[in-house]
């Protein structure tokens, strides 16, 4: 039987984490090849260090986004991110642009050919999640972790709060009653700021407004700790600080370590890299589910092998809140779409330049976008699940 009264923790980092500045540049080197061609092919990571930014991986693609290309739209991301010092600058940072052509092996196992559909991109295993204790049908601690961090730097790039910096994280500890989150009992908020001398003090003062209004009423109280920068100071940030690199926030990505995760990565990848199209296509059937009153939580594993298309299994675990047997959920959900690479991407219409406004403050929970980004956050599939179910 599942608790009903415990503690959860959550974090989020900001965009200019390390790790957050290399998974946007590497979006964004997605969506400048997926602008020209659809059907290009990339996988390109990104590690920066102080002043240092090196891309590498293998594209199949135009011949137009060449290295020239890439290290600009590196720099584009940095100075949208907003780093201007002297240890990390979008314009005197070195880009190093190590990326080549897609591997032939790799290619003949999952293009298209006669009596072939496309196959899956690797191998693995891929995880969706939803529950009803948000709006958004997210787990609360990540998805508040996320919008404290994204209210602040709203108001960072606005310039109501010229003193913070672009690298910050946060931390929530709420407590359940009854399976559902009712208080903060600690929270955690470590921000950049470009004066030395602010103190720990100074800082919370700054931050507390923003955090109070992200928070819903009630759950701030006399009871709750704060930690607001509990090392001091907190100058020296980004890359000049600690490196970066892609695909190393994956439970910050997803949801917060409520729910399993595969492995993969999502950033850097284009859509036929099941890692990140059927993690999707998994969260939009979870959401789905709940979005329908079938289950409180739902949590979904898809399973893939290289260069087949079908996916070799489909999971269910509503952890009890069913209103229907999970076994009768999976087989109605495997009549509810395709979920070959080529069919998630036709539902969602994920051949589209979209991903690098997902680098940040999570791929789930997100509001639809009208070009389609975040399209996996749709709940257009209620009726149809529930048809197939009568």
């Amino acid at each position: 039987m599942a608790r009903k009264e415990f503690l959860f923790t959550s974090e989020s980092v900001s965009e200019g984490h390390p790790d957050k500045i290399c998974d946007r540049i590497s979006d964004a080197i997605v969506d400048k090849f997926l602008e020209q061609d659809p059907y290009s092919r990339i996988a390109v990571e990104t590690m920066a260090t102080t002043n240092q930014v090196t891309l590498a991986g293998e594209v199949r693609g135009p011949s137009s986004i060449n290295a020239e290309v890439m290290s600009e739209t590196a720099r584009r991301v940095i100075k949208d991110i907003g780093y201007e010092q002297d240890g990390f600058h979008w314009k005197n940072a070195n880009i190093d642009v190590h990326v080549h052509e897609q591997s032939a092996d790799i290619a003949q196992g999952v293009d298209e050919a006669e009596g072939k559909d496309e196959g899956a991109g690797d191998q693995g295993i891929m995880f969706g999640y939803a529950v009803n204790e948000t709006p958004e049908l997210m787990p609360a601690p990540i998805f508040y972790a996320h919008k404290i961090l994204r209210d602040l730097a709203e108001a960072r790039h606005s310039g109501a709060e010229p003193a913070l910096g672009p690298d910050a994280k946060s931390q929530l500890t709420l407590r359940y009653v009854e399976g559902k989150p009712v208080e903060v009992s600690s929270l955690v908020l470590s921000t950049q700021h470009l004066d030395e001398n602010l103190s720990s003090d100074d800082i919370r003062q700054i931050v507390a407004p923003y955090i109070e209004k992200a928070l819903p009423e009630g759950w701030l109280t006399d009871q709750t700790v704060w930690h607001v920068n509990p090392t001091g100071k907190f100058v020296i940030g980004g890359p000049d600080g600690d490196a970066g690199l892609t695909g190393r926030k994956i439970i910050v990505d997803t949801y917060g370590g409520a729910a399993p995760h595969g492995g993969g990565a999502f950033s850097g990848k284009d859509p036929t890299k099941v890692d990140r199209s059927a993690a999707y296509a998994a969260r939009y059937l979870a959401k789905n589910v709940v979005a329908a009153g079938l289950a409180d939580r739902c949590s979904i594993q898809l399973s893939y092998a290289i260069g087949v298309s079908e996916p070799l299994s489909l999971y269910v675990d509503s952890y009890g809140t069913g209103k229907v047997r999970d076994s009768q959920l999976e087989k109605a959900l495997w009549n509810c779409m395709s979920l070959t690479p080529r069919g998630i991407r036709t539902h969602l219409q994920l051949n589209r330049p979209i991903y690098e406004r997902t680098a940040a403050y999570g791929h789930f929970g997100r509001q639809p976008n009208e070009d389609g980004g975040f399209s996996w956050e749709r709940t257009d599939l209620v009726d149809k699940i529930i048809a197939e179910l009568a």
